[in-house]
């Protein structure tokens, strides 16, 4: 399972993340690429898209992108706030859908 993480978190997170192939949008050179386009982009490479964007859901129609999407719900996106929630993140990794947003943490 392939996962991308959104520039906004720290590419340390994605040591969190053991056991799965983990990117992140810079990495790819997608920085500063809009959502839409960069689900459009990541789904073709990716099963899983990592954000802490709230508002993706609804400012983008998610079903009709073939890549599940799990917002990260901290104080803030540092990375002390994050690495709590991955083992959250593990927990669910492989129920989440393509096409639907779900939320962890907070």
């Amino acid at each position: 399972m392939k996962l991308l993480l959104d520039e906004c978190i720290d590419r340390k997170f994605a040591r969190e993340l053991l056991g799965y192939e983990v990117k992140t949008v810079p990495q790819m050179g997608w920085t500063g690429v809009k959502n839409g386009q960069l689900l459009a982009l990541a789904e073709a490479e990716f099963d899983v898209f990592i954000t802490v964007d709230r508002n993706l859901s609804f400012q983008q129609n998610l079903p009709q992108f073939g890549i599940a999407v799990i917002v990260l719900q901290a104080p803030s996106n540092r990375l002390s706030d994050l690495k709590p929630l991955a083992s959250e993140v593990l927990a669910i990794i492989t129920t989440v859908a393509k096409g639907q947003a779900t939320v962890v943490g907070a």
